[in-house]
């Protein structure tokens, strides 16, 4: 039977992963070569992607690149 401390860390874990960087900004997901590519930005010069076997592991590897990486500028408004 869970504890109530059980509860409270599934509880934080969930929060956790609601604030992860691939679920609040929604990286393009594809394949590139052999490995899948998330990719928030218009090329991989300019933007933030993150690479793995898998989808997940992409995903992942995207938010750990989102905060050790300088997330991408915006892009200067036309005049």
């Amino acid at each position: 039977m869970a504890t109530e401390q059980d509860y409270w860390n599934q509880m934080y874990a969930n929060a956790c992963d609601q604030s992860a960087p691939s679920l609040l900004h929604r990286p393009k997901l594809f394949i590139d070569g052999n490995q899948w590519c998330a990719l928030y930005g218009d090329n991989l010069q300019d933007g933030v992607a993150g690479f793995g076997d898998t989808p997940d592991k992409a995903m992942r590897n995207f938010d750990l690149a989102w905060c050790n990486e300088s997330a991408p500028k915006p892009k200067e408004q036309e005049k």
